[in-house]
C-alpha cells in the first residue's frame, strides 16, 4: 500500500511540473486538484491504456514506438474527460504535457522507488 501512494505522489508531482513548463494545460483546486488528477489519470493507465496499446500494436511497430506519444497523450486528454479539475487546449498539449510527464515520473521513479528498493538488498 505504501508503494502505491508513493507512486502516486510522484505521478502527482510529474503533473504538476507538466502544467509548470507546458502552455495549454491547466489543474484547478490546489493540491487536492493535483492529487485527483494523479487519481485519474492511474486509473486510465491501469484499465484502459493497455487495451489502446494491445489494439495499436501494429502501428506502434511501425513507427518504432513513436505512436506511444500519440496514445500517453490520448489517455491524458481521457483523463481530462473523466475529470473536471485537469484543463487541455489542444491535442499538442496533451501530448507534450504526456511527454513530460512521462520523463518526469520516470525520473522520479527510478530516484525515489528504485534507488530504495536496492538500499534494502
Amino acid at each position: 500500500m505504501r508503494h502505491l501512494l508513493i507512486r502516486w505522489a510522484i505521478l502527482a508531482v510529474a503533473v504538476a511540473v507538466a502544467v509548470a513548463v507546458t502552455d495549454g494545460i491547466d489543474v484547478h483546486g490546489g493540491l487536492g486538484g493535483y492529487i485527483l488528477v494523479a487519481a485519474v489519470l492511474g486509473l486510465v493507465n491501469a484499465l484502459i491504456r493497455p487495451i489502446v496499446r494491445l489494439f495499436s500494436l501494429p502501428i506502434t511497430i511501425a513507427t518504432l514506438g513513436l505512436f506511444s506519444l500519440v496514445i500517453n497523450g490520448l489517455m491524458l486528454l481521457l483523463a481530462a474527460a473523466l475529470s473536471s479539475v485537469l484543463s487541455i487546449d489542444s491535442f499538442w498539449s496533451a501530448i507534450v504535457g504526456a511527454f513530460v510527464i512521462s520523463v518526469v515520473s520516470a525520473i522520479l521513479n527510478w530516484v525515489v522507488v528504485d534507488r530504495r528498493r536496492s538500499a534494502r538488498r
